[in-house]
Order: structure tokens, then C-alpha cells, then sequence
């Protein structure tokens, strides 16, 4: 086992129950405890570490600009058929969610695990907001922003549990950090307590009518899994993304309930197996350049950990869903 291995295997094995049962009557902002029920300390909803994220992105940007989109967008895209570009399907995956949260043309728009800013720049050079806050843990991601200055940008390498925004956002949008939020392994009643803090602090930050347009892989229904499903999965959860664990979708509504409204619900499994494929085949067809960035073990864990997650979409292990939630009216 590689030393890189190692010591993601030993954070993940130090996480497990890290979140602590939440605590009663407690509320926060505009939301009475009487509505959330049970609301627990902030510093107990961490999810994944600071440290795992950025672990997970160490490699650096050159070794994902090798076989991510022009963008450098690292979650499912939105295919429109078989001739699709993989640029043009995840423009289309950003059009959607922006025209879904109805953050076209807004003053504030927040994005919740921003990556390499590929939404940011979307909402203020094509849908026309004026200012677009992204919040990361990975300060190379970060650092690639600061990079390219734009005054309506404004990245922080923070999460989301301690942002404290001095003005409401018209929209908010998350895609692919959904599944960083509560640790691998925590039972369902702690998970769903750790999404409802989420979904009641996107409440406290947008006026009434605000939506919410979040984008997480989830776990799928066929559970008749192989053995190389299973060890493909472990693997992707022990030393691709240590610290993470896939919600049900039956959990992110449930965390949701009595706070926010379910607009549309979609499920693409078939558009994230595509892109997962898309990106294997570019990273194996610049193998010689990546290794020389990262190294042979790390490009293949990359190898063996896009092609089984390609798999496990395919065989519905695993959903990819694209859900938009709106506040009530007060």
C-alpha cells in the first residue's frame, strides 16, 4: 500500500462516528427550533475534513486539466445525445441548474463546493449575475481562481457549516458536494441530521420563493452487488474520497421536509457512467503525460476508480439526482 493510500485509509478509519447525535431545541437565523425539531452544535455537521478534500486534490490542477473539460468541471454532465461534446454537455448541466434555481439575472448567487469555477463564471458571463460566491476546501482550486481576478467572483476556501453571509442570496446551487457532508459509515439518522443542517441553513440564507438547486450521487436500488462492485465502491470510499458517504435519496428529501418545497426531481445514471467513461478515456490516453505528473499508482487508482464507478452506474448501484427545492412563502 502506497504511503498516499495509508494515510487516507487511516482518516477514514479515525471518522467514523465523528458526528455527534444532535442536541434538542436549538435554532439558528430566521428558523425556529419548534420547525427544525432538533438542531446540534455547528462544529459537530463537518462532514469530510478540510484535509481529506484537499488530500483528494493534491495531485494538482495540471493532473485534472489532463482529462477534465476545457472548465475543468468535475461532476456529471447533461448529455443531449449520442453526438454530444462533453464541453457542451456540462455547459448544458450548468444552464440547467442555473435556469432551475432561477438564478439568471440575480444580485447573489452562492455555490456551494465550487471546484474550479466552471458554474461561477457561467452565471456572470452568460445568465448575467452580479455577484456569484463560491465556497471550496481545496486551496488549489482556490488558487486557480485567484489566477483569473474577476470582481464578481468571490471564492473562499471555507464550508459551508461556517459561512455567515452579511445578505441573503437570491439562489443557491451545489453540485457534486452533497456527498462530502456526512462521514462514510454514519448511520441514517445521523446523516439525515447532518443534511437537514444544510437544507436549514440554505433556508436561513434565501428570501421566500429562493431555490435551491442541488446536484449529489446517491445510492442506487439494485443491490445485488458483485464482489468487484463491492471492491470497487470500498475503494472509491477508502482512498478516492475517504471521510464521504453517498446519501439515499429518501435522505436528502427527508432532511429537506418542513423547510423546503420539492420542485423537480431528475435521475441520470446513464449521463454520469458517460462522463465517467469520457474522462478514463482522455486520462488513458494522456497516461504517459499524468504519470509523469503524479506518478503510475496514482493514475492507476484514477484508472480503476472512473471505470468502476462507470459500472456502477450502469447497473443502478448508484443514481446521479438533480433535485430543485424552493423556500415556502413566510
Amino acid at each position: 500500500m502506497s504511503e498516499r493510500e495509508g494515510s487516507q485509509r487511516d482518516r477514514a478509519a479515525t471518522t467514523a462516528g465523528r458526528l455527534a447525535a444532535p442536541r434538542e431545541g436549538a435554532g439558528t437565523g430566521g428558523v425556529p427550533a419548534s420547525l427544525l425539531e432538533e438542531r446540534a452544535p455547528a462544529a459537530t455537521y463537518q462532514g469530510a475534513s478540510a484535509a481529506a478534500i484537499q488530500h483528494h486534490y493534491d495531485l494538482g490542477n495540471d493532473f485534472y486539466s489532463l482529462w477534465l473539460d476545457p472548465e475543468l468541471v468535475y461532476s456529471c454532465a447533461l448529455y443531449a445525445g449520442p453526438d454530444d461534446t462533453l464541453a457542451a454537455a456540462q455547459h448544458r448541466k450548468h444552464d440547467y441548474l442555473i435556469t432551475a434555481a432561477k438564478a439568471a439575472g440575480s444580485d447573489r448567487v452562492l455555490d456551494v463546493g465550487c471546484g474550479w469555477g466552471g458554474l461561477l463564471r457561467r452565471l456572470v458571463h452568460r445568465h448575467g449575475v452580479r455577484h456569484a460566491v463560491g465556497l471550496t476546501l481545496s486551496q488549489a482550486q482556490a488558487d486557480f481562481l485567484a489566477r483569473q481576478p474577476d470582481e464578481r467572483l468571490d471564492v473562499r476556501v471555507q464550508n459551508w457549516i461556517e459561512h455567515q453571509p452579511q445578505e441573503p442570496y437570491d439562489a443557491i446551487i451545489s453540485i457534486g458536494a452533497f456527498e462530502h457532508f456526512a462521514d462514510f459509515g454514519l448511520r441514517r439518522d445521523g446523516k439525515v441530521a447532518a443534511y437537514r443542517e444544510f437544507f436549514a441553513r440554505c433556508r436561513d440564507w434565501l428570501p421566500p420563493g429562493g431555490r435551491l438547486a442541488l446536484q449529489s450521487i446517491v445510492k442506487g436500488n439494485n443491490t445485488r452487488l458483485s464482489k468487484k462492485t463491492v471492491r470497487d465502491l470500498l475503494f472509491m470510499a477508502d482512498v478516492i474520497f475517504p471521510e464521504s458517504e453517498t446519501p439515499w435519496p429518501s435522505e436528502a428529501l427527508e432532511a429537506s421536509e418542513r423547510l423546503f418545497d420539492v420542485v423537480s426531481v431528475r435521475n441520470d445514471p446513464d449521463h454520469y457512467a458517460r462522463t465517467c467513461r469520457q474522462w478514463r478515456d482522455t486520462l488513458l490516453a494522456r497516461r504517459e503525460q499524468a504519470e509523469a505528473l503524479v506518478g503510475t499508482q496514482a493514475v492507476a487508482d484514477y484508472d480503476r476508480y472512473l471505470g468502476g464507478v462507470a459500472d456502477a452506474f450502469d447497473r443502478r448501484h448508484l443514481g446521479l439526482m438533480r433535485i430543485v427545492f424552493e423556500r415556502p412563502p413566510a
